[in-house]
């Protein structure tokens, strides 16, 4: 998940929230406990609203799980293409740009794309529409390498590569802490595109993702 997103009312008498609150709570029920947990009564517990608040804004529940897949798809989708239009000198600024989006959780969520990607294990549906994001972004990622003069079939392997290495981190759930994880980072680069990034390049991306290399390692306070 983001940055924790608090749910802060100034509630007054009638208060009914609002669609963009009914619907941060069933993402945050559904990233912290799972799929049963975004129903209508525990939301509005949660939120302290009457329950009859919710059809101001949602027609059932049914309409609520589809705002949440539509947001899913709009930020986690959005920021792929975002990425792979992002101004670039070269192919490796390219696709360090695109490797950033794994690396801000304030325009890529991650806990959201395994959550979704499992509940597409309980529905047709879903399945179907993560497949179509993921055909998007692929796609778009392609796009990028064609874009630096890569041939189509070459572009769309690079493009399988660097798509579903980060989606695997995803998955299984990978560990790393960020000194070790920005250290391959050109190594991965290379990997991708075979080409390594500049000094600059890498000074960039390390800003822009909030990494200085020369800060000392972190410390137990105890």
């Amino acid at each position: 998940m983001g940055k924790t997103q608090n749910i802060e009312l100034e509630r007054s008498s009638g208060w009914r929230g609002s669609r963009e609150l009914w619907l941060l709570a069933a993402k945050q029920a559904f990233l912290e406990t799972g799929l049963e947990a975004v129903k209508i009564q525990p939301l509005a517990s949660r939120l302290n609203i009457s329950r009859t608040s919710f059809y101001w804004f949602f027609k059932d529940r049914n309409a609520l799980l589809d705002a949440l897949l539509e947001e899913w798809d709009e930020k986690n989708t959005g920021a792929f293409l975002l990425a792979c239009e992002a101004y670039a000198d070269t192919i490796a600024e390219a696709v360090l740009n695109l490797i950033a989006v794994f690396h801000d959780e304030d325009i890529f969520e991650p806990q959201l794309d395994f959550a979704v990607r499992g509940w597409a294990h309980q529905s047709d549906k879903v399945m179907a529409r993560v497949n179509a994001a993921d055909e998007r972004r692929l796609s778009a990622i392609q796009a990028l390498f064609q874009r630096f003069g890569f041939p189509s079939e070459e572009a769309d392997v690079r493009a399988r590569t660097v798509y579903l290495v980060q989606i695997g981190y995803i998955s299984m759930q990978v560990r790393e802490d960020k000194p070790t994880r920005m250290a391959r980072v050109p190594a991965y680069v290379k990997t991708y595109c075979g080409a390594v990034p500049s000094a600059n390049e890498l000074a960039r991306f390390n800003a822009r993702v909030g990494f200085n290399p020369h800060s000392p390692p972190a410390t137990d306070p105890t």
